[in-house]
């Protein structure tokens, strides 16, 4: 097999530099001390992405932005735009279909590429590589790193190992001089916890942990362990998969809001606004949901969730929203709202419609309006349409999860 992942450098930054730089910006976000981040007044103020200059000066991701400004004074910070993150991403997935029709989104700016029989198509698979490189970098005007190997998890690793804007190859001929010698904690699936308990067990390395004796992994972490011991030697069967649903548990949206809920309709547009990113999600995926939750965490930080089993599966804005609103009905206890989520799991491929003489509205005509308004949004973005008592609510929409500005598009309450 010959698979290759594809990574986009310091990804939201790079999307908005490019954005800027198309627009007629005198100023590259890449070559500035900047970051993408979100705002301190409604309660997200971290570091979603950072420059090459950003991070010398120690800013790492996922720090608060006060963190991040005492390290850089001048620090640039630009507030994410989901909208346009989810464009560019979707333009790179297209470009990669032209080399392959296994192409898996593994997230919004990684994908993997199944380039075995492409291979007999376009030849030798770096040159390859790096003409999908170039042609991201000359036509959509933002760098990937691109990984190959024999198994996703050695193209991941081999995508790493120098950035930005670079090919490389790791196949398991090459795992002892190129992988090895790299700190464990560079390894997939180690985190910060998991790299501290390692090296107290001196493995400073992947490979002293590759050559360690699986049974003595096995006694510290479990069945985690043979899992790291398999990675650490590049052992690795999983597919590329066209869709990433039969793996997800869920599909879910959430947000924290700028100020305190305590009215009812306001939770509810909130909650429908996050059932709308849902829905076409789902949509997307062609997936649909079986287990409706919701959660609710209020003023004092105190969460709770309810969830409900549909007696169909379901993808519909309008029927999942239904099944959102009694959720939050039986559950709100009245007291201040800060963060509001919404998610579908026990996700299926298989429609099955059960006719009801209670069902208020025409699940085919509603099944019609999704998808009209989802191709829409998709051709000429998600500001093209949106519900008329929204603007008027006072509660502002959510992009992507994050409070934001009243012009996006959402849906309104009551549908």
């Amino acid at each position: 097999m010959i698979i290759f992942h594809i990574d986009v450098n310091s990804a939201y930054l790079s999307w908005q530099a490019a954005y800027e730089l198309e627009n007629g910006s005198n100023r590259d976000l890449r070559t500035l001390p900047a970051i993408i981040g979100g705002d301190q007044t409604k309660r997200h103020g971290i570091v979603l992405a950072k420059s090459i200059p950003a991070k010398k000066q120690g800013i790492i991701t996922g720090e608060s932005l006060l963190e991040a400004r005492l390290k850089c004074p001048g620090l640039l910070v630009i507030a994410p735009n989901y909208q346009l993150f989810a464009q560019c991403s979707e333009a790179m997935y297209e470009l990669l279909l032209e080399y392959s029709p296994h192409v898996q989104r593994y997230s919004v700016d990684e994908c993997f590429l199944d380039y075995t029989a492409s291979q007999r198509l376009f030849g030798d698979p770096v040159e390859t590589a790096h003409t999908i490189r170039n042609r991201i970098k000359e036509e959509l005007g933002f760098t990937v790193n691109i990984g190959i190997s024999s198994n996703k998890l050695l193209a991941k690793m081999g995508g790493e190992l120098k950035k930005p804007d670079q090919v490389h190859t790791l196949f398991p001929a090459e795992i002892a001089a190129k992988m090895w010698p790299l700190p464990v904690g560079d390894l997939f699936m180690v985190g910060r916890a998991t790299q501290k308990k390692l090296q107290r067990l001196n493995i400073q390395t992947i490979g002293e942990l590759a050559k360690n004796d699986p049974s003595f992994l096995r006694l510290h972490f479990k069945s985690y362990g043979t899992l790291l011991w398999q990675y650490a030697n590049g052992i690795d069967d999983s597919l590329v998969r066209e869709s990433n649903f039969p793996a997800q548990k869920g599909i879910g949206n959430s947000t924290t809001i700028s100020f305190d809920v305590n009215d009812r309709k306001e939770a509810l547009l909130v909650l429908l606004s996050l059932t709308e990113k849902v829905g076409l999600r789902m949509r997307r995926k062609k997936a649909l949901g079986q287990v409706v939750t919701i959660s609710i965490k209020n003023f004092h930080l105190e969460k709770l969730s309810h969830q409900r089993r549909l007696t169909h599966p379901c993808q519909s804005t309008r029927g999942l929203y239904e099944v959102v609103e009694t959720l939050f009905d039986e559950a709100w206890t009245g007291a201040p709202i800060r963060h509001l989520g919404v998610r579908v799991s026990d996700l299926t491929d298989q429609p099955f419609e059960q006719l009801s003489l209670f069902d208020t509205y025409d699940r085919e005509k509603d099944a019609t309006l999704d998808a009209t308004m989802d191709k829409l949004r998709k051709r000429y973005g998600e500001k093209i349409l949106i519900r008329g008592c929204f603007p008027h609510s006072g509660i502002k929409s959510i992009q992507g999860g994050v409070a934001e500005n009243d012009d996006y598009p959402i849906m309104t309450s009551l549908l």
